[in-house]
């Protein structure tokens, strides 16, 4: 068993519900003078259990903060960005088992989302949707086709990278067209073109990161199910680059497209 947070938090919170239970149904049968005398783990509990409780309802069922990592997801996420996900587009989930209790909707491609890596769910991956259950999905010379139709692209300039970014400086920006989704995306003229199509089955989804040539994504290790899915990212509340070692406020509360 993998002692994620997850797990850890609502393993915190059932071990300090019962013990604050099972104090108060003893108490009943207590003295007056040992009811004044509180154990400490008890009084611990009794603290910490509603401040948990409220913790593990919202980060399960409403909303969760995310680190992005890497610059997979360049220029719409930066390293650095710690984003808020809502964690009821997909359908509200059970925490650790993560068993869909209320169906709430699904990706629409265009959508970013995060879910976790098929080859290691203890690790959480944010990319775009491009591919929904029935699509056939090609790339023909660096262009997406989404059944058949390329998904229009335009030149917007040349990327000059900050921090941790620096890296993807001189990469050529493009604005596509994914349906109704416009968004920005990163290519290398020098980079290798993508080719080759997939059909994606039912219950899965095809994910691609927005630095289209500097990503490890669907086109590397397959399709992402259903069961997999997290939440779709929000907005951007914080930016530090650790490794570029700077603030940048200018990103807060920026919408994800």
């Amino acid at each position: 068993m993998t002692f994620s947070l997850e797990l850890i938090l609502v393993l915190a919170t059932l071990v300090t519900g019962v013990i604050w239970l099972v104090w108060a149904v003893l108490r009943r049968w207590m003295s007056p003078e040992r009811r004044q005398q509180m154990p400490w783990y008890v009084d611990y509990s009794r603290s910490f259990f509603p401040v948990l409780l409220i913790v593990l309802v919202l980060r399960s069922f409403v909303a969760e903060p995310f680190r992005i990592p890497s610059g997979s997801m360049m220029p719409t996420l930066l390293v650095g960005d710690f984003i808020l996900v809502n964690k009821f587009s997909y359908g509200v989930r059970l925490p650790v088992t993560r068993s869909v209790i209320l169906e709430t909707g699904s990706p629409e491609r265009g959508d970013v989302a995060v879910f976790k890596y098929p080859r290691n769910p203890a690790e959480d991956y944010i990319k775009r949707v491009v591919g929904i259950p029935g699509d056939l999905i090609e790339f023909r010379d660096r262009t997406l086709y989404v059944n058949g139709e390329p998904q229009r692209l335009e030149e917007v300039g040349t990327y000059e990278g900050v921090g941790s970014g620096r890296m993807m400086t001189d990469a050529t920006v493009f604005r596509e067209h994914l349906g109704d989704t416009p968004h920005q995306i990163l290519m290398w003229e020098r980079a290798p073109g993508m080719s080759g199509s997939v059909r994606v089955p039912e219950g899965h989804y095809f994910m691609v990161g927005d630095n289209r040539d500097n990503s490890n994504d669907s086109r590397m290790w397959g399709f992402v199910s259903e069961d997999l899915l997290v939440g779709r990212a929000l907005f951007i509340w914080l930016n530090w680059d650790y490794n570029g070692g700077h603030w940048d406020f200018s990103r807060v509360g920026n919408r994800i497209h």
